[in-house]
């Protein structure tokens, strides 16, 4: 006899006022569930009753071999340009919304399966995924958090005790993904190409209500959407650029309405600087390199504003100005937020000139690149020179003039500030201190990401992916105890390195 399902207080709006949006669907039955990892904080902030359940009753749960009571298995229907090319159709091929809950701090949060079988909208694809890349989804997704950028968050990890075929034989899993929602640019795509403007209508309302309520005493809701969306994605790919994280499938399916980072397959942290840099073997024209992203963003909400054009005005011509306008403020409010990020960066608290502080960043990051210097390093260092200390910084920089002309230029720039601010006590200490507090020590390093997943994949020896995941969850502390995972990759694993999508 099974023993009772737990008792998660699912709430599940987007099957009850959306019908016609999905299909209802139930995962497939695994073999042998084994349970890889689970987020035990995640799980206490979603509010979730687990208490005195097994190893083996989460993997039954999360496998989706035993539901929770309330759960509404849903595949949700949506669209997407991929590389810039529009498929009408895509949706959940090997995921399922099981439903929604309210955590604890009154947040709507989705809890869904990937990897979890076949779909209507599996199209070719066999439904499953493997376990590295799920376990990938864990180290990014939860790096991403302990960075403070929105991200989708993994709750768990089960193995299904059957293997997934692809190049190779991999062995199978099954994520548990905690959502914002899964509403996407692509999910307006779908029922902008197949349904009717009345169907688009109430999935905005929807958004609106889940995610922007505060748009609902407004005339013109539907441009605010747009507006809302635009400047959250303008905020979140400002966040990107600051760590060096180059998404690598940004698509428009993987665009979120709530502003999450959505997707961990082909994405990498870029360590050596350089704007064209591109992991993805997919990405073969470079369309979503690493200085490519603010570009796409604007191009992908371009798309969704396409899908709203009948909300915003009969009149056509009028619509195609009022989305224009916002489209192109997309510029503006990315560069906002991209130079308060630097200024942060730099360890700058105040805006004393725009262009000179703009082109002194530019500066910097032209200096990086010239001498392929690690991005996370460099700027963790010139905390260190904020201090008079810049022997780390020069090590990164051997026999390069141009560090010492753009230190003065910065250090000239740092008293101007302090000058007007009446000269702060202690404020190179304090200026570290800021620039450390945004500058991390510790990104997820390609070499260490690989080295766990293949350890995981190939033997079942989940300590180095435990012991990773421990030290990126404290990102901006450095520890020497940690040092090996924070030097860079040797320079011939980067030069051959490419990251996969895992379908």
């Amino acid at each position: 006899m099974q023993p009772p399902t737990p008792g998660i207080a699912f709430d599940n709006t987007y099957a009850r006022e959306l019908q016609g949006f999905y299909v209802d669907w139930q995962p497939t039955p695994v073999r042998a569930p084994a349970l890889v990892f689970f987020n035990r904080t995640l799980a206490e902030e979603l509010g979730l009753a687990l208490d005195g359940l097994t190893a083996d009753d989460l993997a039954a749960i999360f496998s989706g071999n035993r539901l929770p009571a309330g759960a509404q298995p849903i595949a949700q229907a949506y669209a997407g340009h991929q590389f810039g090319h529009f498929a009408p159709q895509l949706g959940d091929g090997r995921a399922l919304l099981l439903g929604e809950v309210i955590d604890r701090q009154g947040r709507r949060r989705d809890i869904a399966l990937k990897g979890s079988g076949r779909t209507p909208f599996s199209r070719r694809g066999d439904g499953k995924a493997a376990l590295g890349p799920m376990l990938r989804e864990v180290l990014i997704g939860e790096a991403m958090h302990a960075l403070g950028i929105p991200t989708t968050r993994a709750l768990a990890v089960v193995a299904t005790g059957e293997p997934v075929f692809r190049e190779r034989t991999l062995p199978g899993a099954i994520l548990t993904r905690i959502a914002a929602s899964h509403l996407r640019v692509g999910t307006f795509q779908y029922f902008w190409a197949h349904g009717t403007p009345e169907m688009v209508r109430r999935l905005a309302d929807y958004a609106i209500a889940r995610h922007y309520p505060e748009l609902n005493a407004t005339e013109d809701r539907y441009l605010g959407l747009l507006r809302a969306v635009a400047e959250r994605q303008a905020q979140l790919v400002a966040q990107w650029m600051h760590v060096g994280f180059i998404h690598g499938v940004m698509n428009t399916d993987n665009m979120s309405i709530p502003g999450e980072t959505i997707d961990y397959g082909p994405c990498a942290f870029m360590e050596a600087y350089d704007p064209g840099a591109v992991f993805s073997s997919i990405d073969e024209m470079g369309r979503y390199a690493y200085g490519e992203q603010p570009r796409i963003a604007r191009w992908n909400l371009a798309r969704l504003a396409e899908t709203l054009l009948p909300l915003l005005s009969d009149d056509e011509g009028h619509a195609i100005a009022l989305a224009t306008e916002v489209i192109d403020g997309f510029v503006a409010r990315y560069q906002e937020y991209w130079l308060a990020g630097l200024r942060a960066k730099l360890g700058l608290r105040r805006a004393l000139s725009d262009s000179a502080d703009t082109a002194l960043g530019e500066a910097w990051l032209d200096l990086l690149a010239a001498q392929q210097v690690d991005y996370t390093l460099a700027w963790r260092y010139l905390a260190d020179a904020a201090e008079g200390d810049a022997a780390r910084l020069r090590d990164l920089f051997p026999g390069q003039p141009g560090l010492e002309r753009w230190l003065a230029r910065w250090r000239e720039r740092c008293v101007a500030e302090d000058s007007e601010e009446g000269g702060e006590p202690d404020a190179a200490a304090a200026r570290a201190a800021r620039m450390r507090r945004v500058n991390p020590w510790l990104i997820p390093r390609n070499h260490r990401v690989e080295e766990a997943l293949a350890a995981a994949s190939e033997t079942g020896d989940l300590a180095p992916f435990e012991r990773l995941l421990k030290a990126l969850l404290r990102p901006y502390e450095e520890d020497p105890a940690l040092s090996y995972y924070a030097e860079p990759a040797p320079a011939e694993f980067m030069a051959g390195f490419r990251t996969f999508c895992g379908t």
